[in-house]
Order: C-alpha cells, then sequence, then structure tokens
C-alpha cells in the first residue's frame, strides 16, 4: 500500500473522532480533572475498539 493511500485512511472520520477523544481525555488527566485510572480505562476501551475494527475489516477483505 502507498503512503498516499495511507495517509488518505488515516484521515478517516473514526480515526479522526478517536484521536481527538484521546487528546481531550489527555489534557483532562493532565490538569487533574479526570483521575489516571479514569482515563486508562478509556484509553484501553478505545484502542480494543479501533484495533478490534480494522482487524476485522482487514480479515473480510481477505475473504477469512
Amino acid at each position: 500500500m502507498k503512503i498516499k493511500d495511507r495517509l488518505a485512511k488515516l484521515i478517516e472520520v473514526k480515526t479522526i473522532i478517536t484521536l481527538t477523544m484521546l487528546g481531550v481525555f489527555s489534557y483532562l488527566a493532565v490538569v487533574g480533572k479526570i483521575s489516571a485510572e479514569s482515563f486508562l480505562e478509556l484509553f484501553k476501551t478505545v484502542i480494543v475498539f479501533f484495533f478490534g475494527v480494522q482487524i476485522e475489516k482487514h480479515n473480510t477483505n481477505k475473504g477469512g
């Protein structure tokens, strides 16, 4: 896959939302508005969902 194609996929709406949400919650954790535990729980949930969807999409495209 070409770099241009990868960059185009990176700018999908769900990616932007995911990165924005993680950025906001990272900021809130740094300034002390939410606990580190809350941030880590949210971070794990988002990452598992994001990569789970990517893996499922990849497997579907391969026919598996």
